[in-house]
């Protein structure tokens, strides 16, 4: 039961973490604004969320990264890591 809860608090924070970076990142990113956007985006969200961000954040750039790239939801890229369900 508190699994469900804690993949539900990760899902959550995932997308609204990734809402911010595709926010701060434009429209059609190229790689460096979605570097810099995943930094800056980290930093607004406060400390604890935002240590947490971070570490989403090195452990699945790459996938960010492409699937920003590619105009996915934030829903649909935490999705894709493994943090919400599809």
């Amino acid at each position: 039961d508190n699994m469900v809860q804690d993949r539900v608090i990760k899902c959550s924070l995932c997308t609204k973490a990734l809402k911010k970076i595709g926010a701060l990142a434009g429209d059609n990113p190229d790689e460096a604004a979605v570097t810099a956007a995943l930094r800056k985006g980290c930093r607004l969200l406060g400390w604890a969320m935002g240590k947490l961000c971070q570490q989403l954040v090195k452990k699945f750039q790459e996938q960010i990264t492409e699937g920003l790239q590619n105009g996915d939801t934030p829903r649909d890229i935490c999705a894709a890591i493994g943090i919400c369900r599809s």
